[in-house]
């Protein structure tokens, strides 16, 4: 499964893949209100990126990650926090504890999870008021200058050349224009009202540093071996190239919240950070 190739590579997953932007971790404390005491449910927390900021308020947190590498990396990287846990297995299986949780939060990892049962178990973790946090990810146009566009226009033309699997056409949106998808959760009896927040940033990297992240993907990680080296010469070559060695890379990070139980009035509210 795609989901599995994650943990090929744990040490470059938690070099390569960023942090989540303090803006977002800050929202998503306030809407938990974690702290001491406050009882935390990650799943699919790969290496850590959001568990150690969240571990970091003094809330305990049990981690459940598919990948054993993975789990060994972010068990390591959470070790200055004695309340916070790392569980190898998947969370479909996975048997909670008797005792619910107050916040559980998915980040980036959602869609990988069985869709005939992933609310269900979430609801069944949480108290009743318990929030569940979503936390998605886009790659998406500049909002600040043309040139990075015209770079990942250029790269699709190495993907259309070393994968064959490419879609013809596919250009980067601007934020604006890439809608939230919050069909399932608002659809659920088992929530209330989905509340959603937004933020946009940039990350500028190296040819280095730029192949280093695509290879935390799993889509590129799947790429047939020849392939795979070609394309990321291609995109070495055109970054060092044409774009003097940097390009920035725009990201859209989404985080959506709904809290256990109808009971919660209110409408569904949007907010850009």
């Amino acid at each position: 499964m795609l989901r599995d190739t994650f943990d090929e590579d744990a040490g470059r997953y938690d070099r390569a893949r960023p942090a989540y932007p303090v803006p977002l971790v800050e929202e998503l404390a306030a809407r938990a209100r974690l702290g001491p005491g406050r009882r935390v449910l990650e799943v699919g927390p790969g290496t850590g990126q959001l568990t150690v900021p969240l571990a970091r308020y003094g809330c305990s947190i049990t981690a459940v990650e598919l990948g054993s590498s993975l789990a060994a990396v972010a068990s390591r990287n959470l070790k200055p926090f004695p309340a916070a846990e790392v569980v190898v297995a998947p969370f479909e299986t996975w048997a909670p504890p008797p005792e619910p949780y107050d916040l559980m939060v998915v980040a980036t990892a959602f869609h990988w999870l069985d869709p005939a049962v992933r609310l269900a178990r979430a609801a069944d973790a949480l108290r009743d008021g318990g929030l569940l946090a979503l936390v998605t990810t886009h790659h998406v146009a500049s909002e600040t200058t043309r040139s990075d566009d015209d770079f990942f226009a250029d790269a699709q033309k190495c993907y259309d050349r070393r994968d064959p699997a490419t879609p013809p056409g596919l250009r980067l949106r601007r934020s604006a224009l890439v809608a939230t998808d919050t069909a399932e959760l608002a659809g659920s009896e088992l929530f209330g009202p989905v509340s959603v927040a937004r933020w946009t940033r940039e990350i500028t990297y190296s040819a280095d540093a730029y192949l280093d992240v695509l290879l935390t993907y799993s889509g590129h990680r799947a790429l047939e071996p020849v392939a795979r080296g070609w394309l990321l010469s291609d995109l070495r070559g055109l970054i060092d190239g044409r774009y003097g060695g940097h390009i920035t890379k725009t990201y859209l990070h989404e985080l959506i919240t709904a809290h256990k139980g109808p009971e919660f009035p209110g409408k569904s509210t949007v907010s850009t950070g």
